[in-house]
């Protein structure tokens, strides 16, 4: 580290830090984690695949356990994931009802 880095006073700690260590700080305060069912770590682009039925609001249709559902989205929300699958628009689904593929 060199000496000419600005130092910063982060009031959630109470330390003195330079602005870099702090705003990577902020940034990971920010990431939310989304996890499957069986607690594996999602991200975007992942393939997931349905562990029970379910049936799609709106839709008139059943999503059948073990649908495969290929690139999802993150949506910021820790239990929610966005999703495309041919015939159903928006579909949202909860992290808790897929497994990663």
């Amino acid at each position: 580290m060199s000496n000419d880095e600005d130092y910063v006073y982060d009031d959630d700690s109470g330390e003195w830090m330079t602005a870099a260590e702090l705003a990577a700080r902020q940034s990971a305060a920010n990431t939310v984690e989304v996890r499957d069912a069986v607690g594996n770590l999602l991200a975007d682009g992942d393939q997931v695949t349905l562990i029970k039925d379910l049936e799609v609001k709106g839709a008139g249709q059943t999503l059948k356990q073990g649908t495969l559902i290929k690139s999802i989205r993150l949506t910021g929300d820790a239990q929610e994931i966005d999703c495309k699958y041919p015939g159903i628009k928006g579909l949202v689904l909860r992290a808790e009802f897929v497994r990663k593929r």
